[in-house]
């Protein structure tokens, strides 16, 4: 009896003390650590199933511990949601701002860095939202969950059916030309183009460099849409949980 009271308070100590580092190791991972989920949440799911695949491939533990743990994880989850809820300074410690990456059309660079992401993960990301041209969105932002949101420019925006009794345009297609400085040849063979035409193209814009560009895309139009390093011309909006 005297063994098992021990183990039962070594495994709280356990709980209170693991929780709080596993909390600190997601946060500095970033959000691409937590996929979909909260990340309080996703670190009690990873808790509650290491403890629980523990429990059943190593007979020797025992199990009254593992039983004890997963009622006190599960209680202590339940006081932090309630704390979250009544505490906003407590819910921003504990999950993440949502992130504007994508304003008025453009790419923001250092927002895209800070939260760890790639360019190729912003522009699937918006695939998915059925957005095949960033020059369509007003703002795109990758919420706390990892999750984006896209809301697209009005003069983009779809009328339902529902709306008009018309079906909708299909938006057209931009490829990327430039990708953090670098130019990608191929994108400008398909379109009949080369090097000089795109360099001059930043010229027009005032460009000096393509290592200036941080992303660049074409469309069929020959249309070229380019979003700099370092754009300060970008206000982007207060947008807090």
């Amino acid at each position: 009896m005297e063994d098992m009271l021990k183990d039962i308070l070594i495994v709280f100590g356990r709980i209170i003390t693991i929780l709080p580092l596993l909390l600190f190791i997601t946060i500095f991972m970033g959000k691409r650590a937590i996929g979909e989920l909260p990340i309080f949440d996703f670190l009690i799911i990873i808790t509650l199933g290491a403890v629980v695949g523990a429990d059943i491939a190593d007979p020797s533990i025992h199990h009254i511990p593992t039983a004890f743990t997963i009622v006190v994880v599960g209680l202590f989850q339940r006081v932090v949601a309630n704390w979250k809820i009544s505490n906003r300074k407590v819910g921003k410690l504990l999950t993440f701002e949502p992130t504007i990456v994508v304003q008025d059309g453009v790419l923001l660079n250092e927002n895209i860095k800070s939260i760890r992401y790639s360019i190729d993960n912003i522009l699937q990301m918006l695939r998915e939202k059925n957005v095949f041209d960033i020059n369509d969105v007003e703002t795109a932002i990758i919420e706390a969950n990892g999750s984006c949101s896209v809301l697209k420019k009005k003069q983009k925006q779809f009328v339902t059916i529902e709306d008009m009794g018309v079906e909708r345009s299909i938006t057209a297609i931009s490829f990327p030309v430039i990708m953090d400085g670098e130019i990608f040849p191929n994108v400008l063979q398909y379109f009949d183009l080369d090097d000089k035409w795109l360099k001059q193209q930043l010229s027009n814009k005032g460009i000096i460099s393509s290592q200036h560009v941080f992303f660049a895309t074409i469309n069929q139009n020959h249309d070229l849409h380019i979003s700099l390093k370092n754009d300060l011309k970008v206000q982007i909006p207060p947008i807090f949980h």
